[in-house]
């Protein structure tokens, strides 16, 4: 919502909004922006001047100030109602969708795109560290030079979670069939979000119905190595598919045509891994991000922008080495003391798994603590019980924050003390985040690597764990 805001100003809308706090960095951000902060909701801030009002979908209806929205006759849209109507209407979408990897992937299309000179507009999930913000406008040129130009690309992030109250579907749904050619990407599809998909069957629909509404004439990029992804793509699309994966990857009876060969981390930290696109070699590439994840996260974005786009695959791997990656995804924020410690936003167990073999790999000195918030409606709930035991298999050493939600039902809470027993004596489950400062602060030493994984604040715990190491 502060992005979408800040790209309204940048349109030249007069923007205000409205919520509890404006907490850094995204307050001082929608500040120097122009936007007006107006804390705590009121329906006097609705009044019938405004052109149209964008309510968030953690609004519920009985908010005040959805109650004045509803009685004022002022238009209401949605995030992604708004994000469609204004700002991908006139371009080309490249839509990046699924479980894992969303944010990560559409921060690589930015850049490639951006370094191809395609100028496109953006709108990422998370702040990509070689660009200025999670969002940008770009070139409107086609609206400029007349229709005989060709739309320039608008990346943007599609998240399965639904819109807003009114409308309980996925925002995805919003940012396909603009034009008759959207580009999606498809990196995979686990059940998540437990608390509006009570099902695997519910979740996976969203998939299918997203494959439906993508255009003949438009192009989908999907992991071949994703089996329920792969199905509901390959039974419902309309579009052309292209089919992606990892060498060693069972794809079942899908050839890919796109092919990332992975590699050891090399002596400077950087990722390589070869590209096969058809059956040719396109040499090898680098990142600086690390991990088979990313890998697949890079061929995708490889694929979606050469095949989509025309991007050259060489100048897309010029680019690709000079990505740095997202903050809050594997984010070294410091090595105090000769310890690293890194920030992830991972909290599904296919992601913490992932992310720890990643840093393993990178870092093969040392002990590795896995330091865990279960915070999402998902990862409070014993859903993923037994994945969860495996996915910390890289960590040497486990430390459990208590559940960060107190309204998950009893009987339905991930128990971490089982959790830390079937995992084994590397594990604890702790009884508060003051205790895993004070374990962590006597225990690591100089060479250990910490990644703390959580959705949320973790309470400060980065700040104060900084500072506990010291300089």
């Amino acid at each position: 919502m502060g992005a979408l805001a800040i790209l309204l100003r940048e349109i030249g809308y007069d923007v205000q909004g409205s919520d509890a706090s404006f907490d850094p960095p995204i307050g001082p951000a929608l500040e120097a922006a122009g936007v007006r902060c107006l804390r705590g909701f009121s329906a006097e801030h609705i009044t019938r001047d405004l052109d149209f009002i964008v309510v968030g979908n953690a609004i519920r209806r009985d908010n005040p100030e959805a109650l004045a929205t509803a009685e004022s006759g002022v238009r209401a849209l949605s995030m992604s109602g708004a994000l469609r109507e204004f700002f991908l209407t006139g371009r080309r979408p490249l839509v990046v969708a699924g479980t894992h990897g969303k944010t990560t992937t559409s921060a690589m299309c930015a850049w490639l795109l951006r370094n191809a000179e395609l100028e496109p507009g953006y709108f990422i999930g998370g702040l990509p560290k070689n660009l200025p913000s999670g969002a940008a406008v770009g070139s409107l040129r086609r609206k400029i030079v007349g229709s005989t130009a060709p739309p320039t690309p608008f990346v943007v992030e599609g998240d399965e979670y639904d819109a807003v109250y009114w409308h309980k579907q996925p925002k995805f749904f919003d940012y396909v069939g603009v034009g008759d050619d959207d580009v999606v990407i498809v990196t995979g599809v686990e059940h998540d979000h437990v608390d509006i998909y009570p099902d695997e069957k519910t979740y996976v629909a969203q998939f299918e119905e997203l494959a439906r509404k993508v255009p003949a004439s438009g192009l989908i990029v999907c992991d071949a190595s994703q089996r329920v992804a792969a199905r509901a793509i390959a039974e419902n699309a309309k579009a052309r598919v292209a089919f992606y994966a990892l060498e060693g990857d069972d794809t079942g009876d899908i050839t890919p045509t796109w092919l990332g060969a992975y590699a050891p981390i090399d002596l400077g930290g950087m990722q390589p891994f070869d590209l096969f696109v058809g059956g040719m070699a396109c040499g090898r590439f680098t990142m600086h991000t690390p991990g088979a994840h990313n890998v697949r996260n890079a061929v995708a974005a490889l694929c979606a922008c050469a095949d989509g786009f025309g991007v050259p695959v060489l100048r897309a791997r010029t680019a690709l080495a000079s990505f740095e990656g997202v903050r809050r995804r594997q984010d070294l924020l410091g090595t105090p003391g000769g310890i690293r410690v890194y920030d992830d936003f991972a909290h599904h167990p296919t992601a913490v798994h992932e992310t720890l073999a990643a840093l393993r790999a990178k870092h093969r000195d040392g002990r590795l603590w896995a330091v865990f918030e279960p915070r999402s409606a998902t990862a409070c709930r014993a859903l993923h019980q037994k994945a969860y035991a495996s996915a910390f298999g890289a960590a040497d050493r486990v430390l459990f924050a208590p559940l960060g939600r107190s309204n998950v039902p009893e009987g339905e809470r991930l128990d971490l003390e089982l959790l830390a027993q079937e995992i084994g004596e590397r594990a604890r489950a702790m009884p508060s985040i003051d205790s895993i400062l004070e374990l962590l602060g006597t225990e690591a030493r100089p060479g250990d690597t910490i990644v703390l994984l959580s959705n949320g604040a973790f309470g400060g715990l980065h700040r104060r764990l900084l500072g506990r190491f010291g300089p």
